[in-house]
């Protein structure tokens, strides 16, 4: 081949410059831009092919008689038994490093394409694509009629209709021996069952995230990486399940993306256990904000008392400051000491009884009625009598008459101690 005479064209499919043969269908999930397409001689560097099935399921396959695929492609590839029919990815050079992150055990795992997919062969897939859902139904009816602690979660009939993979999520080890049999007798066919998790489940229903963007799991992430509560803290998120829980109801995996920037972050922020001596007192560290640099610090301890809001360039500058025995006059650069702010008080030009002025002149009124009552003149409430009024009245008239006893009481018992016994 020369090379030297060789004439290249850019292609540009769209007015942002991407290749047009590079993109694949967007119905289908973990779509790989191939930005090597309109690189010559890309396709015929490899044989080897990436195919999708339903969902994120991938395979890749040796393209032994050397069709012309492109992204997009129904083909017919082998499976065990049979064949089964799938959807051109990925080719060229770029499959060679999927393969890597797919962590192949053997080479034997990569099987071969026989056709591009025929009429024929549409029609079947079409129609075991059809069977899926009620197949999905009747097998969780059963599953539950033999006591089985799992869920099935997805069922996929293999493109000739021969075979059926279903994934189930359990907890714990789950004896699936008699479904098998069960599933085998009521859909006739050969059964394979594989256990997923909770996130492998998420991408492969898909869905919206609280972002307002597809599930990065059903989009374009393969390998699920550990998370744990520490992102967030570093990070300085609130630790509420609720927020921090993805659709899967795990940790969302997107608290792993920013780490790592805000872990470089933090290393030019000041240590909290370092105290800043100033003229005016001591302050202590109380917040940061880690992407703007900013410190806040309080003069307790525990407590956000005298809150003042400098950089961490000023913080560090304090810090060499109390090093070399000097103390600023405040935090502050220019040497300004913040005055303390007063608490706002709500109450403060209100009158905290006036809820109970309304109570007192009830009370008021009451007792003129009563008194009105006692001393013979019926009160005017339209022939009716106060039982309330008349009850308070005569309430206190009792406590009048016991007081008046206790006292004749006590005047004899006084005397007689004074007097001479007979």
């Amino acid at each position: 081949m020369d090379y030297n005479n060789m004439n290249y064209k850019l292609w540009h499919g769209c007015d942002r410059g991407l290749c047009s043969c590079a993109c694949g269908r967007q119905d289908h999930q973990l779509n790989t831009y191939d930005w090597l397409a309109d690189v010559p001689g890309n396709a015929e560097s490899t044989d080897l092919v990436e195919v999708q099935f339903k969902n994120t399921r991938k395979g890749y396959y040796h393209n032994v008689n050397h069709l012309p695929l492109t992204k997009g492609d129904y083909v017919a590839v082998e499976a065990n038994p049979g064949h089964d029919i799938g959807v051109v990815t990925l080719t060229g050079r770029l499959v060679l490093l999927q393969i890597r992150k797919a962590n192949l055990k053997s080479a034997d795992d990569i099987k071969r394409i026989y056709r591009k997919a025929k009429p024929v062969d549409m029609d079947k897939y079409r129609e075991a694509k059809a069977r899926e859902h009620d197949t999905m139904i009747e097998s969780r009816k059963i599953a539950k009629g033999l006591g089985l602690d799992m869920k099935i979660g997805d069922v996929e009939i293999q493109g000739d209709g021969n075979k059926a993979i279903f994934y189930y999520i359990a907890d714990e080890r789950v004896d699936f021996r008699q479904l098998i049999k069960d599933l085998a007798a009521a859909f006739h066919l050969r059964i394979e069952m594989k256990q997923i998790g909770a996130r492998q489940e998420a991408g492969r229903i898909g869905g919206t995230g609280p972002c307002g963007r597809e599930l990065c799991c059903a989009t374009w992430m393969k390998n699920f990486s550990t998370v744990s509560t520490t992102s967030a803290r570093i990070q300085d998120l609130s630790l509420n399940p609720t927020k921090l829980a993805g659709m899967c109801a795990k940790l969302k995996c997107c608290l792993n993306y920013e780490v790592d920037e805000y872990i470089e972050a933090r290393k030019e922020l000041p240590s909290k256990e370092i105290v800043l001596e100033t003229q005016d007192g001591e302050y202590h560290l109380f917040k940061v904000d880690i992407l703007s640099g900013l410190c806040t610090y309080s003069t307790d301890k525990k407590l956000a008392a005298n809150l003042e809001m400098i950089s961490a360039a000023r913080a560090r500058e304090i810090i060499e400051m109390n090093k070399r025995g000097e103390k600023p006059l405040s935090l502050q650069s220019d040497g300004n000491v913040k005055k303390p702010e007063k608490p706002i008080d709500i109450l403060a030009n209100d009158d905290i009884a006036r809820f109970d002025k309304a109570k007192k002149r009830k009370k008021k009124k009451q007792r003129k009625t009563a008194e009105k009552g006692a001393n013979g003149k019926p009160a005017d409430n339209g022939g009716k009598p106060n039982g309330k009024q008349n009850g308070k009245a005569a309430g206190r008239d009792r406590q009048a008459d016991k007081a008046d006893t206790k006292k004749n009481a006590s005047k004899p018992a006084a005397k007689s101690g004074n007097a001479p016994e007979e």
